[in-house]
């Protein structure tokens, strides 16, 4: 069994996800990253340099059988699983008034039965290993603004990681929200890049989120909100 960390990242062919296992595999953390397309998983691999602490799982977050399954291959991989970060997550459209209602079921399945099915797959080995569960919400996910359906999305993440800390906190699991501001990615081509002086990098992100997974047994970050400077909102 390896003395390294191992941490299961979901949606990590891109953004938040890539940001954050190139920062965990600089750290000494073994990686395990799933998404549903290989081709994007093959190039964060070899823009890392196909590290040996590197292992890609091809595969769909909303699926529970896909997500079972790659929980058991890092933990087959690596002997063990000390942290999980859900961060697979899908937009498109704008309101509940006009997003197009296949979008919105996908929406829901991925942000968030994903996250649910990544804590009931992964729990068994995490309390174990009095590991963490890391949930990639949003801001979006505490202010309310007109007919967002991806917002509604995300406060049932806030509620899901709440109501996961109470469950686990007593097995000495660690639950932790990141909810990012306005962030560089393919999430604003589908609803426009919003007019900010300043954006957060997928970068600033993934420190965020190492930051938190890396804090001693004992100590429990529950919830931790990153604005850019200049979003009032």
């Amino acid at each position: 069994m390896t003395e390294s960390h191992v941490t299961l990242i979901t949606g990590g062919g891109t953004g938040i996800g890539a940001a954050t296992a190139k920062e965990l595999l600089a750290s000494g953390r073994k990686v395990a990253i799933t998404g549903r397309r290989q081709d994007r998983l093959d190039q964060v691999a070899k823009e890392l340099g196909e590290p040996e602490g590197l292992l890609t799982i091809a595969g769909d977050a909303a699926d529970y059988g896909h997500v079972e399954e790659a929980v058991r291959a890092t933990i087959d991989r690596f002997g063990r699983l000390d942290a999980v970060v859900a961060n697979a997550g899908h937009a498109k459209g704008r309101s509940v008034a006009d997003s197009d209602p296949d979008d919105m079921r996908e929406m829901v399945l991925t942000n968030v039965l994903g996250p649910a099915y990544l804590i009931r797959a992964a729990l068994p080995a995490l309390t174990e290993a009095k590991g963490r569960i890391v949930i990639v919400g949003s801001v979006a996910g505490f202010v309310p603004t007109p007919g967002n359906f991806y917002g509604a999305t995300k406060w049932a993440m806030t509620g899901l990681a709440e109501n996961t800390r109470r469950l686990v906190s007593s097995d000495g699991v660690g639950v932790t929200l990141i909810a990012p501001g306005a962030t560089e990615s393919e999430f604003w081509d589908h609803v426009g890049t919003p007019d900010y002086p300043h954006m957060l990098t997928s970068e600033d992100i993934g420190r965020a989120i190492v930051w938190a997974v890396a804090q001693p047994y004992g100590v429990d970050v529950n919830t931790l909100v990153v604005r850019p400077i200049g979003q009032a909102n």
